[in-house]
């Protein structure tokens, strides 16, 4: 049992357990799956009805959870890289400690972040939980963050940095 928890596991068996919590929260809490909504969330709670509309007309007490949800994402991601794992994991890849990585940095978590918004959820809540109930915006949301990371990896990407 130890080996199993201290190894990676398989992509099958860790995609079967993400594929699970979609209704596995709809049964016990008839709550959608997804991230995102949880910076809408910070962002209601620290403003406390000020700040803009967006803010002010969001009841943030009805979706704590999902602040919950992504803090628990963080630490068990944090668990699994240094607790439950025989090789240290490095946080960042050398290729960021520059100026040039925080600039890469900076400039992704900002699409990132205007991306998901714009899209209405971010890839988690698209991918798994719109797809599962046959959500045409979402099948297209999805299938246009796979073709924008290909595009930058590939392409984009290797030029401006």
């Amino acid at each position: 049992m130890k080996d199993f928890l201290l190894d990676p596991w398989p992509w099958w068996f860790s995609g079967i357990l993400i594929g699970l919590i979609v209704p596995l929260l709809y049964l016990l809490s008839g709550k959608a799956f997804g991230v995102s909504t949880s910076f809408q969330e910070l962002g209601a709670l620290c403003a406390r009805g000020r700040g803009p509309d967006y803010f002010k007309s969001f009841n943030w007490r009805a979706g704590l959870w999902t602040v919950v949800f992504a803090v628990g994402i963080a630490l068990g991601g944090f668990t699994a890289a240094f607790v439950l794992s025989r090789d240290g994991i490095d946080f960042l890849p050398a290729s960021y400690h520059s100026p040039g990585g925080v600039i890469r940095l900076l400039v992704g978590g900002f699409l990132v972040g205007f991306g998901t918004r714009y899209a209405g959820g971010c890839t988690s809540g698209h991918a798994i939980n719109g797809i599962s109930n046959r959500n045409l915006p979402s099948l297209i949301a999805t299938v246009f963050f796979f073709v924008g990371g290909l595009a930058v990896t590939w392409g984009l990407g290797s030029l401006l940095f």
